[in-house]
């Protein structure tokens, strides 16, 4: 079985070497995990975009640290595989990261390893954009309802006997769900689903706590309750923006596209919070709807909500200031024809992807000129059908925005195939082995199993 595992393994990562080849600019995205057996796993993964603008994604490798997983041990480590596998490194156009300072350390992270190394190229830099998220969601903060929360949930959940009297509660009183959900803190959609399922089973958890003979002067504070049902309703807009940002195949485009829609949002929320209107805040109608003292208290914190909410696009606007940068150049290759001014653009894509502002200045003229080309501009292949020898800057810039990585959900993803893959009971399992059957089990390449078949003896001993 292992000697079948490492054979597929072997004939996916032939397929990849062949694609790295052809293509013509390719990205990566780094982070580090820690194994069942207590080393630590890098990641990465690899973007490549070919000469018909077609995309793939696809794991590199997975590099064990085996001491310390500083900087300069990531650097080490990377640099030693891409110098090993003959790696084209003048293909590499962006690194996208975690923002652990080993990552983005201004003069020991990898990322500072990187630009001083004369074999790398001048490449772009981001902080992934689903980490920079969950980050700003920690300003809402609201401590006062999440601490009791999670105290009342492990306080059901802690004991086995106290729990199974809770869920034959629920089912006679025929409640929406059947338990509550266990809160962790590293998980990103965790706090969102976590208080919409006790918002939703209020009612029966305060039945069951006064059987209990607890105290319930909290669940019963009209104050507190609204401020549940805001923190619910805000986070779970959080969380419908999280899944937005995650899956295989999203572009930059689409990332930056979800993180515009979503500040845009906060400031209609705003508006609306302070004209008392509860459009977009259904948690917080139907508590409004059950309690009438509700409305006075709604009046009372109105002004601290719209200060939530205000402070919550603020640290959008500050953590997500390094898109901006490159905004422009995506809503350029996005459509080519909008009606901006061309030196601008020019100058914008010549300094974000080494480039000859002359010369993208002039092709952009004679692109948006191009009768041709006109006809074809909704086309969802657009780029393909550019010439590249006659346009070939803007088609360079073109090729390099599809090779963006926004995100390392494929790192965050592989490690949980890592964990299955290498679990409790297969801690032996060596780093060779362990890297044979993540690629298998998360290439979206298909062996080529005639080869492999024709490559091996059924015999090992003859």
């Amino acid at each position: 079985m292992t000697r079948r595992v490492s054979a597929m393994s072997t004939n996916l990562a032939e397929q990849l070497d062949r694609d790295l080849a052809r293509c013509r600019w390719f990205s990566i995205q780094c982070d580090e995990s820690v194994d069942n057996s207590s080393t630590a796993q890098l990641s990465v993964f690899i973007r490549m975009v070919f000469a018909d603008l077609s995309t793939k994604e696809e794991l590199l490798t997975l590099l064990p640290l085996k001491t310390t997983t500083r900087g300069v041990d990531v650097y080490n480590a990377v640099k030693e595989f891409f110098v090993q596998k003959k790696v084209p490194l003048e293909k590499l156009v962006a690194v996208t990261t975690d923002g652990a300072p080993a990552m983005i350390g201004r003069h020991a992270g990898f990322i500072a390893h990187c630009k001083g190394d004369p074999d790398f190229p001048k490449l772009l830099h981001y902080h992934c954009i689903i980490h920079q998220q969950a980050l700003c969601a920690k300003v809402i903060g609201f401590e006062h309802v999440m601490t009791p929360v999670v105290k009342i949930i492990n306080s059901i959940r802690s004991k086995a006997k106290q729990h199974r009297i809770f869920k034959v509660l629920l089912e006679e009183m025929s409640a929406e769900y059947g338990d509550l959900l266990l809160h962790t803190e590293i998980r990103w959609l965790s706090r969102g689903r976590v208080l919409l399922r006790f918002l939703s089973l209020l009612g029966e958890i305060k039945e069951f706590m006064q059987s209990k003979g607890e105290d319930v002067s909290l669940l019963e504070d009209t104050e507190w309750t609204l401020d549940l049902a805001f923190l619910t309703d805000i986070t779970g807009k959080l969380n419908h923006l999280n899944c937005e940002l995650q899956g295989k195949g999203k572009t930059v485009v689409d990332m930056i596209s979800a993180l515009n829609a979503f500040k845009a949002k906060m400031n209609i929320f705003s508006v609306h919070l302070q004209r008392k209107k509860m459009l977009h805040f259904p948690s917080v109608q139907s508590v409004l709807k059950d309690n009438a003292s509700a409305s006075e208290a709604l009046d009372k914190n109105a002004e601290k909500y719209c200060q939530v909410i205000n402070r919550l696009g603020q640290e959008f606007e500050d953590r997500f200031c390094e898109l901006d940068q490159l905004e422009p150049c995506v809503s350029f290759i996005s459509n080519p024809f909008m009606n901006k001014d061309i030196t601008d653009i020019a100058e914008q894509l010549s300094a974000t992807f080494n480039l000859d502002a002359g010369q993208v200045e002039i092709e952009i003229v004679t692109l948006q000129n191009d009768l041709h080309l006109k006809a074809h501009q909704a086309a969802p292949n657009f780029w393909s059908l550019v010439d590249t020898e006659k346009y070939s800057g803007v088609s360079t810039a073109a090729m390099k925005v599809a090779s963006l990585f926004g995100s390392t959900y494929l790192c965050e993803s592989a490690f949980s195939d890592m964990n299955f893959i290498k679990n409790k009971h297969r801690t032996r399992l060596t780093d060779a082995h362990l890297q044979d059957s993540l690629r298998v089990a998360v290439s979206s390449y298909t062996p080529d199993y005639n080869t492999v078949v024709n490559s091996m003896q059924c015999q090992s001993s003859h």
